[in-house]
């Protein structure tokens, strides 16, 4: 099977409040929503036959909501019954999943607007290359404790050499 460089489709987040997250991700990241807050339940039809096959047997409803970012990648938020808030939502020695990362050329004013919306700023704006490239990055935290970075350039841009 030959080997090619697959395109990214979408991330689930759970949240605790799955309307406040949808405000805050439309917001203030402008992300769209694609399809409304809705209920999935562990019944017989093919959504609830497929959550099944993910989650187990010992469920009996969730919500979602489907987002997309600027550049069209998926965003699910979910929303369990009795979720739960990890103790420390940073863990990074943990293998998994333990952040992501969008791109904004403002990065002092979404971080401001992050800040205006109930989430935190994690680390102070720096620059990866400094005299080099203005390529800066941070660290910050929704109001519900997900993680993710923000970049002023792409990936590529910032990690490949003589590219500025």
């Amino acid at each position: 099977m030959l080997t090619y460089p697959r395109a990214f489709s979408h991330i689930g987040l759970s949240v605790p409040n799955l309307e406040e997250a949808v405000t805050f991700y439309t917001e203030v990241l402008g992300w769209y929503v694609i399809m409304e807050p809705s209920e999935v339940k562990n019944d017989d039809t093919p959504i609830g036959q497929m959550c099944r096959d993910v989650f187990g047997d010992g469920w009996e409803r969730f919500r979602i909501a489907h987002l997309s970012t600027g550049d069209r990648i998926g965003v699910e938020l979910f929303e369990f019954p009795e979720n739960e808030q990890p103790e420390n939502h940073f863990e990074y020695w943990k293998t998994g999943l333990f952040h992501f990362c969008i791109q904004d050329p403002d990065i002092e004013g979404l971080v401001e607007k992050i800040k205006q919306h109930g989430g935190k700023q994690r680390m102070p704006i720096r620059e990866y290359y400094p005299g080099e490239k203005p390529f800066k990055m941070v660290y910050v935290e929704d109001p519900f404790g997900i993680i993710f970075e923000i970049y002023t350039h792409s990936y590529e841009l910032t990690y490949s050499e003589g590219a500025y």
